[in-house]
């Protein structure tokens, strides 16, 4: 029988009917940690849990397991002596669960709803068709209300209750000690220290993984002093100015083994929407197109000062002809153009003047 969401099934007076509403379900094959040999059991998601049943008509479940220590999920390319079945690997704190779906389709379908609960958003790395990604945000939004539901007066603790010196670091996580503890142990890959708010919400706290024969965690009070500052409670404490400077000092107290966790969050890789089909009404979800936009055509150059300036490159003109230039100006003695041709220059007045002295001299001689 094939995997599929339905809505909760209430037993006359049974455990079915107590469970938190159920997401998804289907019979899977489970082998726990202690388990030798898989069962095939009937399978719900109900709230943040899986609840496993001898079949589908039974009220009461026969084993549970919690998602909230959730470390990882992958598949497993093992051979089946059933073709078609499809494994996982269910990674936990306290040990690893194996499961096998019936087919790829099955096992993508509750990899998507398993993310969906634990993170609270829907996974984008599976290969989903739109109305199943819009079963899983629907998941999604009813989790997180059922969530707010059963903690209304509860609220997170924040390290912001109290006014802080300087900047906040960036391994800075609002978590609790044990989601602390799962990111750290999820993401060994992104530093093994991070900052989170205290229990009482007027502290903080430092949580540290390494890894001996096993995870072995460290938390660390930080309290702010009344004359300012930090100081980190342990029996020798240590005084710090800000909280940049409590990361720096289990740095170097450590010569380098903790490390501050930086996680880079996943960014969309693609532009989607939702659209509402024309006929049917069905909503779909689209992928934007990748291709870049057309760009306008570019404007020719403006061309300054036009009138001033000719367009065509600039070419030696031909010498003029001196008997057109001087017979296309007016005879005009006020003409500006007849005196800049015909008046001599000073040298060639000189030069006149010279030769007019010589000539007198001459003829005076002959006379």
């Amino acid at each position: 029988m094939a995997a599929a969401p339905v809505r909760q099934r209430l037993g006359p007076g049974g455990t079915r009917a107590q469970l938190p509403p159920c997401y998804y379900e289907g019979y899977l094959e489970k082998r726990g940690p202690k388990e030798k040999a898989p069962r095939r059991l009937w399978t719900c998601l109900c709230g943040n849990a899986l609840y496993f049943f001898n079949n589908s008509k039974d009220a009461h479940y026969v084993e549970k397991l919690d998602l909230s220590g959730f470390l990882s999920l992958k598949d497993d390319c093992s051979r089946d002596r059933n073709l078609e079945a499809a494994r996982l690997i269910l990674r936990m704190k306290d040990g690893e669960t194996r499961i096998t779906a019936p087919n790829l389709e099955s096992r993508e379908l509750w990899k998507g709803f398993l993310y969906s609960v634990i993170d609270l958003n829907v996974p984008s790395s599976l290969t989903l068709l739109p109305g199943q990604l819009q079963m899983l945000k629907e998941v999604v939004d009813k989790e997180r209300s059922r969530r707010r539901s059963r903690t209304p007066t509860r609220a997170p603790p924040s390290p912001l209750s109290v006014p802080l010196v300087g900047e906040i670091p960036p391994c800075f996580r609002p978590v609790s000690r044990t989601e602390a503890e799962v990111l750290l142990e999820r993401h060994p890959d992104c530093g093994n220290m991070l900052l989170r708010p205290g229990r009482d919400g007027s502290s903080l706290a430092v949580t540290t993984r390494q890894d001996l024969n096993g995870s072995v965690f460290r938390h660390y009070r930080v309290t702010q002093r009344d004359q300012g500052g930090y100081v980190i409670d342990v029996e020798n404490p240590i005084p710090c100015a800000t909280l940049h400077d409590v990361i720096n000092a289990l740095v170097e107290k450590t010569a380098g083994t903790l490390q501050p966790f930086l996680l880079e969050e996943p960014y969309e890789e693609n532009i989607t929407y939702v659209s509402a089909n024309d006929e049917n009404g069905e909503r779909i979800l689209h992928t934007a197109p990748t291709s870049p936009l057309p760009k306008a055509p570019a404007l020719p150059p403006k061309q300054v000062g036009a009138d001033r300036w000719p367009s065509s490159p600039l070419t030696r003109s031909p010498a003029p002809d001196r008997r057109l230039l001087t017979s296309s100006v007016p005879a005009s003695p006020t003409n500006p153009m007849r005196r800049l041709i015909l008046s001599p220059s000073p040298l060639a007045q000189s030069l006149n003047e010279e030769l007019k002295v010589k000539l007198e001299k001459r003829r005076a001689s002959q006379e």
